[in-house]
């Protein structure tokens, strides 16, 4: 009988994790994870306190700093492959699976199905022919070398890519592989496995090659399977069961999808919302249960196009997109940078993302032109992220995979800072007050259509009293309205001082805290 290893790649949430493991682990088969090592040190000591004397869990050997796009997410998941191999020579197949899926079926169907189906489930259709990317890079992620995150090292990213493009410094594909690409969530035999990890250690061409391609996740799986295993072999889909919305997002399922979801072709499912709880008490008591009789339909992709077509009506299945996604999510952290100075924000903003591994995103409610990953047209005008904002926030949060997030705002936003302080979520907000020179007033009063060019100096003596005022006026009403969690950051202070603000609000180590505030030329105008 088929005995599955599954392998969870994870960074937050260790309860979630703990009841995972436990409920797969229940009937005989096995898990190995690892746990990025960007993650709270203490989640992992909590995660090896309650599973360390579970036989069937396994922790990776050696474990890696994880980023959405990058060789390391490949990395971490042979680490995590190569323990479940050493440790669990009973595994029939190895099964990827994420944090956020749960199964679908019960043990004992899915022990019957992989035992009836003698063949690897992994998406895998050809990079260049196929038309499995939809828009974005395409041969660039392959024929150029990436050595930054897109996400995280934006400037770097496409520095190195342009300057490689301009120069001509393209390379060659491995020639005697066929580039393929699908999904992630695969399901392998364990011969299959053998043979991909032999593979890793023979051909270090290959292995170079891959190290520096842009979403390796995508394609390093599904090209070594096709090259080491026969066609009749293999069935071109996964077994995980997930959807995509209009804005190019994954579909979230809540309590009220349990019966649409036991109907699908699939095994397990992604994303399960974090606040379903009983639709996650229903699915972990069904993976035990015996003689359950599931009537597959799957028709769960046309009916959700049609259901989010027409809007919803009653509490069956999804509503609109922007409704059923009203919160952030309870275990998120937003964090705002509010400041007047928006060159002040950014520097601060920049060195954040270079000091952290915290997401960073400008003045997205101010700005039209603030760079922004395309989530389908909700980003694509003011208008549209100011009405959509917590669908948004929430999206960008999916985007980067992450439950950190800082962006900034203009102290003119109360009622968005209002807004996010209301949601679920845990919301800070750290306020820099600046100095404001006369010229730089000027300069202010010209940008926002109060004075031109050829204003006369006495008349702008007149009104920058007035912007002053206003100014001074927006900050009042941000401490009026008395927010939790909020911190200041006032310019002529001490770096000590900047130092424990920083920390405060970003909740970092002293060393990353002070490096932060020590940012070069913070204050210039």
């Amino acid at each position: 009988m088929a005995r599955i290893a599954y392998i969870l790649l994870c960074h937050k949430d260790p309860e979630a994790i703990v009841k995972q493991a436990e409920r797969l682990t229940a009937t005989g088969d096995y898990i190995s994870i690892h746990f990025d090592a960007r993650a709270n040190p203490e989640h992992f000591r909590m995660l090896q306190a309650a599973l360390g004397a579970n036989e069937n869990v396994a922790f990776a050997e050696k474990r890696i700093k994880c980023g959405w796009g990058e060789w390391s997410l490949v990395e971490a998941t042979l680490y995590a492959v190569e323990t479940a191999v050493k440790r669990f020579p009973r595994a029939s197949h190895f099964y990827m699976v994420s944090g956020d899926c749960m199964v679908i079926k019960s043990s004992e169907y899915i022990h019957k199905f992989l035992d009836d189906n003698d063949v690897d489930f992994i998406e895998s259709f050809d990079f260049f022919e196929s038309e499995w990317i939809k828009t974005g890079m395409k041969a660039e992620r392959l024929i150029y070398r990436h050595w930054f995150n897109e996400r995280t090292q934006k400037r770097r990213f496409y520095a190195t890519f342009n300057l490689q493009k301009k120069l001509g410094l393209t390379r060659e594909i491995p020639a005697d592989l066929q580039v393929m690409i699908g999904s992630q969530w695969w399901c392998l035999r364990r011969q299959t496995v053998e043979a991909v990890l032999h593979m890793t250690k023979q051909r270090r061409d290959v292995m170079r090659f891959f190290r520096t391609t842009w979403i390796p996740d995508e394609t390093f799986f599904q090209t070594l399977v096709r090259h080491l295993v026969p066609t009749n072999e293999i069935r071109t889909r996964t077994l995980t069961f997930l959807m995509f919305t209009d804005y190019g997002m994954p579909l979230t399922f809540y309590n009220d999808h349990y019966d649409l979801l036991l109907s699908q072709d699939y095994l397990f499912a992604r994303k399960i919302s974090p606040d379903a709880l009983e639709l996650k008490d229903r699915l972990g008591q069904l993976y035990a249960e015996k003689g359950v009789d599931f009537q597959i339909s799957a028709e769960g992709p046309s009916l959700f196009k049609f259901l989010t077509g027409r809007g919803r009506q009653g509490k069956r299945f999804a509503s609109r997109f922007w409704e059923t996604e009203s919160t952030l999510g309870r275990d998120r952290e937003l964090m705002l940078l509010v400041c007047k100075k928006w060159h002040v924000a950014k520097r601060l903003l920049d060195k954040i993302g270079n000091v952290t591994d915290i997401p960073t995103i400008a003045y997205l409610f101010n700005e039209e032109g603030t760079p922004l990953p395309d989530l389908g047209g909700i980003q694509s005008t003011l208008g549209k992220r100011t009405r959509h904002r917590r669908a948004l926030m929430r999206m960008l949060f999916d985007y980067y995979d992450t439950n950190r997030l800082v962006v900034c705002l203009d102290p003119s936003a109360l009622d968005l800072m209002q807004d996010f302080f209301d949601d679920r979520s845990v919301t800070r907000m750290l306020e820099i007050q600046c100095d404001f020179s006369e010229q730089y007033l000027n300069g202010h009063a010209i940008r926002i259509g109060l004075a031109g060019d050829q204003t006369p100096a006495d008349t702008l003596a007149r009104i920058l009293p007035t912007i002053r005022r206003d100014i001074f006026n927006e900050s009042d009403r941000i401490r009026d309205a008395g927010f939790e969690n909020m911190i200041r950051m006032v310019e002529n202070t001490s770096e000590d001082e900047h130092t424990e603000a920083i920390m405060s609000f970003l909740h970092v180590p002293e060393d990353q805290a002070r490096e932060i505030a020590r940012t070069s030329y913070l204050f210039s105008d």
